[in-house]
């Protein structure tokens, strides 16, 4: 290359951008009009925006000075490059990089002017070609797509040798393609806002021909939150009214001829802009809506002032305030529902913001009756309990919204308002919201006397976030003191941001992981509107996580959406195989060592400032065992799932609790074979084990042996991941009483299991690397109770602490300061208001979800729908096999008194502490937890039927109440049972049902008990 084509060359890489930056088309429409492009509208400055806000003469020279750009540069390219066209083509994309950098242009003038200079042919064929599918067709987004198609095309059908030339158009094509993809189009702005002079030109650019139909899913950023959604919900099967999207500046003609709106078939129109309708923002009375449209004038009319309500002040304050950009609106055509009953329905409440009621406002006649609010509804409140629902997963196969005929719901609340209507439009609320992934739903309603339509659906914006208990019930259960969540919460989300943000990358920006988990009345709930929205980016479905924590259902993820997260996906999966190798060496190298440091130095002989350091060496490594304690149940959750094995063929042995019993069966046996048959009687009559052996000639061994199990297993407490909790070395009484039972009563020995084939022994490898992560866990744990308390015996010693157990009322970073700085004088009135707060949040009945910022849950819940003889609760089945028997229901853990006999336990959760009463019971159903919760681990070894995640169990059923519970299924169903006495015998008289397709009655069953 000469010195010429040098120069030439920096002067295309130079001048090109420069040149294309430059804003002639603003400057030239703020000299004609007085507008500044880059202030209004979408803020382009190119030669559309000029038309529209400028008017036509702004807009005619801003063509010609764009045009005059683009051929100025082909010309000095080929004056630098006569025989080499490729640099006119590379002058033309530094132009276009220019416009789209420095001046916000696409540069569709400048390159087709310039492209006519340089090649007049592709240019005219191009345009001939592509003006044909406009002119028929009328689709401008597609149209420009076969321009940038049709322009490599033609040019490689032309110069078939010249691959340089084909490769640079094609890269113009591109970079054009990605620009439109960018940038918003002031085409697509209302035309009744543009320069009068204007729309007629826009009319023909804007229009498209087609009209577009409410019954398919359809793009939010297009036609607004509002449409997209009545089309998705009608593609869905929901009674939707048949209706048109327009956009603005299409042709009336198709819609009026079609419509045909008449006094007997009327039509509304209604919005659909940006942020209306939306996630966060319904902007509820911002624009225009019109109803009873009965004739194509009214209707012309009424869609030209909808869409200049766009523009309003009213309008664009409301955009501004809520920081929504400016963009396309969209308005909708639908026929009119001529209701015979009409109304609103919240599927949550949105005053009280928690429990399973359904909230409906209705009158006779049309829904504008209710939403006008010049007419006072009647309200009616209608409870939806989750087993009446079908579950996200199932609804992703297709699903009915009607009303079950099988189910009746309690409706509260009188009118005029049919019951069944009132509890078809609660089941159709409830519906809607498994369907958007739990997002509670405010809808509108209209029935004609045959169907209920549904008019509208959106998310009900105060509702968020969404809070739920069903998954943090089980990982920290229970009230939860001040210095238990200080210490948990920034380890439990620490872990979860590290573990998304591995999977996500950049994308994990603007996402407070921190907000995963709060409190709420002292117990801990996890955030399901962020989790939700962090699982839609990894290409998940929203209920990836209970799905891998408790077994739920789980629906086909997005294949799009999760091929765009492979990369980040192979990230997670490479962690998780390499998983028992990670651990073992962290394992050998920090988490041994520490432990049997931390137990040859007790804390009852170490100084303040030796216990905080103490304390912040453990809190750093139980942030490294915290990864692994959350990622071990994932990965073993996962291989179980995709290796489709049984789980009651999995050793349990290397769990804690497991293996705890397992020892405590064996102590029992060795204790059982010293014991006469009197000292057996003593036991059964309630005297204490220790003070019997002390009696005995063995004693003191006896005795030993009981200490050294304390020894082995007195890390672990009733409540694992609580340090208020105190641990079985603490208080051995629930080991003792255990103890007990097994020396009177001893259990089965465990069912023998089958030789593992290699797919078992895989899933095992990690159902092993759970167990072992777990004890490492909780040891760590102890070993910090332990140390905190001998902080508090410091602070109980110089005064600023009252009592034991005050410690746990203050967070980490107020002992640190207490501890470091000095006590302050107002401790004791904060610790005691803290426990008098915690006292009072220890025998609330929280529900399991809540909804908003804070919640403001401080009545008692509703009881829920009592159970009838017959009837079913759903939940996940976890150990197989079928019982009936009495329920015994345990909100809290207590010993069982051996006159319960065998029993079916309720409970609200299991953690370690319930492991020891499951030895004594002869099923188990739990309101939370899935396949591989403690309590579902444990009644598998036992053999003992078992089903989690039996919504509000401890509320429906209650005490003495007979159940039959079948463990593989998962249900669990109220029998109608009496008892009467015969002599010498107990019968049991259970009613079975018939079955009224074959016409059998009822039929009684007697069994001897």
């Amino acid at each position: 290359m000469g010195l010429i084509q040098v120069l030439g060359a920096l002067l295309v890489f130079i001048l090109a951008p420069l040149l294309g930056g430059l804003p002639l088309s603003g400057w030239v429409t703020q000299a004609v009009s007085g507008v500044k492009l880059s202030r209004v509208g979408t803020q382009n400055v190119g030669v559309s925006a000029a038309f529209y806000h400028g008017g036509k003469l702004a807009g005619i020279l801003s063509v010609l000075v764009e045009a005059a750009k683009g051929i100025a540069l082909v010309l000095l390219a080929r004056q630098f490059f006569p025989a080499d066209p490729v640099w006119e083509i590379i002058a033309l994309i530094g132009l276009v990089m220019g416009r789209y950098w420095f001046s916000r242009g696409a540069g569709t003038t400048n390159v087709v002017w310039g492209f006519v200079v340089h090649d007049g042919m592709t240019a005219l064929l191009t345009l001939l070609i592509s003006g044909l599918g406009f002119t028929l067709f009328r689709q401008r987004r597609q149209g420009r797509l076969l321009v940038l198609v049709l322009l490599p095309l033609i040019t490689a059908l032309r110069y078939p040798q010249d691959a340089a030339r084909v490769g640079a158009v094609a890269c113009l094509s591109g970079l054009i393609a990605w620009i439109y993809y960018k940038l918003p189009d002031d085409l697509d702005l209302p035309v009744a806002a543009g320069r009068l002079e204007s729309r007629s030109m826009f009319r023909f650019f804007r229009g498209d021909r087609s009209l577009v139909c409410l019954d398919r899913p359809l793009d939010p950023a297009r036609y607004g939150a509002k449409a997209a959604t009545l089309g998705q919900l009608r593609a869905w099967g929901y009674a939707v009214p048949p209706g048109y999207v327009i956009e603005a500046g299409d042709d009336l003609a198709p819609l009026l001829a079609i419509t045909d709106p008449s006094p007997q078939r009327p039509v509304v129109v209604r919005s659909s802009a940006p942020g209306e309708d939306g996630d966060r923002l319904s902007a509820a009375g911002v624009y225009q809506s019109f109803l009873d449209i009965t004739d194509g004038d009214r209707l012309t009319q009424a869609i030209l002032q909808c869409f200049a309500s766009y523009t309003q002040p009213q309008a664009l304050q409301y955009r501004r305030d809520h920081n929504l950009g400016e963009g396309a609106m969209a308005v909708i055509v639908q026929q009119q529902v001529r209701g015979q009953f009409s109304g609103v329905a919240f599927s949550r409440d949105p005053v009280a913001r928690w429990g399973d009621g359904v909230l409906i406002e209705a009158l006779p006649g049309g829904a504008d009756r209710v939403v006008s609010g010049q007419v006072t509804p009647e309200q009616y409140r209608v409870l939806v309990q989750a087993d009446d629902l079908p579950t996200s997963a199932e609804l992703s196969a297709g699903g009915d919204w009607r009303l079950p005929a099988a189910l009746s719901l309690r409706v509260e609340g009188e009118g005029t308002v049919p019951s069944d209507l009132l509890q078809q439009v609660a089941y159709l609320a409830r519906h809607l919201e498994v369907r958007y992934q739990g997002i509670p739903q405010d809808l509108e309603w209209s029935f004609d006397g045959e169907t209920l339509w549904l008019l509208q659906s959106r998310p009900i914006t105060n509702l968020q976030p969404i809070w739920t208990r069903k998954i943090a019930a089980e990982v920290i259960p229970g009230a939860i003191r001040p210095l238990t969540w200080s210490i948990n919460r920034p380890l439990t989300c620490g872990v979860w941001g590290e573990i998304f943000t591995l999977v996500l990358g950049d994308r994990a920006q603007g996402l407070d992981f921190g907000a995963t988990a709060t409190l709420h009345h002292a117990h801990a709930y996890f955030n399901a509107t962020l989790l939700g929205q962090i699982f839609r980016r990894m290409g998940l479905p929203p209920e990836s996580l209970e799905f891998l924590t408790r077994g739920a259902k789980f629906s086909r993820p997005p294949l799009g959406a999760t091929l765009a997260n492979l990369p980040g996906l192979g990230r997670l999966l490479g962690r998780e195989w390499g998983l028992p190798r990670a651990f073992d060496r962290a394992d050998q190298e920090r988490f041994q060592p520490a432990l049997t440091a931390l137990a040859e130095a007790p804390p009852e002989t170490l100084a303040v400032p030796a216990l905080l350091d103490r304390v912040e060496t453990i809190l750093a490594l139980l942030r490294q065992v915290t990864y692994y304690n959350i990622l071990a149940p994932l990965s073993a959750a996962l291989r179980s799932t995709l290796l489709g094995t049984p789980l009651d063929q999995l050793d349990g042995s290397q769990n804690d609790e497991v293996r705890a019993i397992a020892d405590l069966r064996q102590l029992a046996t060795e204790l059982g074979s010293q014991l006469s048959e009197e000292q057996r009687q003593a036991l059964a009559q309630g005297q204490d084990l220790r003070s019997l052996l002390a009696d005995h000639p063995q004693g003191p061994d006896l005795i030993r042996q009981i200490e050294a199990f304390l020894e082995d297993y007195g890390y672990l407490s009733p409540v694992g991941t609580d340090i208020a909790v105190p641990t079985w070395r603490e208080d051995p009484q629930p080991v003792q009483a255990l103890l007990t039972q097994l020396l009177l009563a001893p259990p089965l020995p465990p069912t023998p299991r089958p030789a593992p084939g290699p797919k078992l022994r895989l899933a095992q490898a990690r159902f092993d690397l759970k167990g072992r992560v777990n004890t490492r866990y909780n040891r760590l744990l102890a070993e910090l109770r332990w140390t905190i308390l001998a902080l508090e015996q410091w602070a109980l010693a110089g005064g600023w602490l009252e009592q034991a157990g005050d410690i746990f009322f203050l967070t980490w970073a107020e002992l640190q300061e207490r501890f470091r700085a000095g006590p302050e004088a107002d401790t004791p009135a904060l610790v005691a208001a803290r426990r008098q707060q915690f006292q009072a949040d220890q025998g609330r009945s929280v529900p399991y979800l809540v909804f908003g910022e804070d919640p403001p849950y401080l009545s008692a819940p509703p009881p829920p729908n009592p159970l009838g003889s017959l009837q079913r609760l759903t939940g996940i089945g976890a150990s197989a096999g079928v019982v009936e028997g009495p329920v015994r229901v345990m909100t809290r853990l207590e010993p069982l008194a051996r006159a319960d006999g065998p029993v079916i336990l309720v409970v609200p959760y299991t953690d370690a502490g319930w492991a020891l009463l499951l030895a004594g019971v002869q099923g188990l159903i739990a309101e939370v937890g899935g396949r591989l919760s403690h309590g579902a681990i444990i009644a598998r070894e036992y053999g003992i039927p078992a089903v989690m995640d039996v919504t509000d169990a401890t509320q429906r059923l209650h005490d003495g109440q007979w159940v039959r519970l079948n463990g593989e299924q998962g249900w669990v169903e109220v029998l109608d049972r009496s008892v009467a006495t015969y002599p010498g015998a107990v019968v049991a008289v259970d009613r079975l049902p018939g079955d009224a397709r074959t016409g059998d009655q009822d039929k009684m069953k007697t069994t001897e008990i």
